[in-house]
């Protein structure tokens, strides 16, 4: 089964309690706006290649800015970003 990069880039969405899960997993205190911004980026310079899907989620890994981005296959709903550990890539 193949991942449609921007099929996910077009309907990712958002709960509430989300932004507050991103700030702290990544540790940032980012506005909303700045975190849909930032993980839109890391989706969209993501290389296909580091796409996963396991279950019902899809994982996004992007190296070079060293996050793991966790969306709901269904509903496109993000529902966390952590930090990669060196074994994870």
């Amino acid at each position: 089964m193949s991942i449609n990069k921007n099929e996910i880039l077009n309907n990712i969405c958002y709960t509430e309690l989300v932004y507050g899960r991103i700030n702290k997993k990544l540790n940032i205190r980012f506005s909303k706006k700045q975190i849909e911004e930032f993980i839109f980026q890391i989706l969209k310079e993501t290389d296909e290649k580091f796409y996963s899907k396991n279950g019902k989620n899809y994982y996004i890994a992007n190296i070079e800015n060293n996050v793991r981005v966790t969306i709901n296959s269904n509903t496109f709903r993000i529902i966390t970003a952590d930090r990669l550990k060196k074994n994870e890539f």
